[in-house]
């Protein structure tokens, strides 16, 4: 019996580095689980889109959309249950953090920056207008807390507050007299616009985004076999 497809579902950007290390993070599935059929699809911005993806699979093959994104937000509730609400036989894994191996991604990221224990933390989000996006990033900030000594705080870069800057200044604000600078963590898949914007926030560092790591694609085939294993 053939496994279920694996439909990669990320968010999309114009950012010809970012489209790279998405798909990079696709070949990665692809190798690490040999004979497993992956499809490259989007919710936003880069075609294949997520509907046509499902659309074009053979009439009743079996598949799981695994959102290549951080966050419960809109793309999860509305538009990837909207893609596939007509065929039964396709149905959607959770997105990939909160989770603690994306937590010691970005600290290790941290620390490769220079991070020192007198300095502070924002975890800089895309953010969502649903609150489901905002406790997901609060409980990955939790998380990314548990293994620095430093002060964490959460941010985001639209829909949701405070914003990026307004978190820098905030922090900048809770650290003065300390001599402790404001270290951004990139809680991103890729450099794009949102990581793009980070640069501009007022931070003194901002740490890379959390790709290219062969941890994403290893959370993304254990958020398949969930899937596999509820349906079992």
């Amino acid at each position: 019996m053939n496994s279920p497809v694996l439909i990669a579902c990320a968010h999309g950007t114009r950012n010809a580095e970012g489209q790279a290390a998405i798909r990079q993070v696709m070949a990665e599935i692809e190798e690490l689980r040999p004979g497993l059929q992956v499809l490259e699809a989007y919710v936003d911005v880069q075609e294949p889109e997520l509907g046509g993806v499902v659309e074009g699979l053979p009439e009743g093959t079996a598949a799981v959309v695994v959102p290549l994104l951080l966050s419960t937000g809109f793309h999860i509730k509305v538009d990837v249950p909207k893609a596939i609400k007509s065929r039964p036989e396709v149905v959607a894994a959770r997105p990939l953090g909160p989770d603690p191996r994306l937590a010691e991604l970005l600290a290790t990221h941290l620390r490769n920056a220079g991070l020192q224990e007198n300095d502070g933390v924002l975890l800089a989000a895309a953010g969502s207008s649903l609150p489901d996006g905002s406790v997901d990033s609060e409980e990955q900030a939790r998380l990314l807390a548990e293994l620095l000594p430093n002060k964490v705080r959460v941010a985001y870069g639209a829909s949701a507050q405070p914003t990026v800057p307004d978190g820098v200044a905030s922090l900048r604000a809770e650290l003065a007299g300390s001599g402790g600078r404001v270290f951004v963590a990139s809680y991103l898949l890729a450099t794009g616009y949102f990581h793009d914007q980070l640069a501009k926030a007022g931070a003194d560092v901002v740490a890379a985004p959390l790709l290219p790591s062969t941890v994403l694609a290893e959370i993304a085939l254990e958020r398949y076999d969930a899937v596999l294993e509820s349906l079992s």
